[in-house]
């Protein structure tokens, strides 16, 4: 597995992971206005200098199976890396998602930019959530979200120490 820089040819791919069974615990799949929004931002965060994007890459076959990233947020009067991923069903459950997780933790501990990387998955979010403890991320508490704004969702913040050696 790799992560490859998202690119102008990654639509295909986020729309494939706005499909319902992917978004069942974001409050569903997004317009297409939005998606093309979602994109823009995806190919442009680099460049802001607030976090990055990638697509996931199966080696040996280059096939692209998911997306993760990480980018800059406000948390509890600090600014943070908020981190967050999805890996298309037929590729789940093979250990992608925590090897990405893994990845992105090393590069946002390399920026040395931020103490903290934290993800927020759904309270009703199994695989998630076991993402989050199999990547090293220690769980903080329960806390409320509106994603997308208008839908209410309970989430579990987990973070990482990116000050911490591995």
């Amino acid at each position: 597995m790799r992560l490859d820089p998202w690119a102008e040819t990654d639509l295909g791919l986020l729309r494939r992971v706005n499909a319902p069974e992917m978004t069942e615990h974001l409050g569903g799949p997004e317009t297409e206005e939005k998606i093309l929004d979602r994109h823009r931002r995806y190919v442009d965060i680099a460049g802001k200098g607030t976090g990055h994007m990638f697509s996931v890459v199966l080696l040996p076959g280059l096939q692209q199976v998911g997306t993760i990233g990480y980018w800059e947020r406000d948390w509890r009067d600090e600014t943070v890396y908020e981190t967050g991923w999805g890996v298309l069903p037929e590729f789940q459950g093979r250990g992608i998602a925590v090897a990405a997780a893994l990845d992105v933790i090393a590069r946002a501990r390399a920026e040395r930019r931020h103490r903290y990387l934290h993800a927020y998955p759904s309270v009703d979010h199994p695989a998630s959530n076991a993402i989050c403890r199999k990547a090293g991320f220690r769980f903080v508490a329960e806390c409320d979200f509106e994603y997308p704004p208008g839908n209410p969702i309970r989430c579990n913040d987990w973070r990482v120490d990116l000050t911490e050696n591995p």
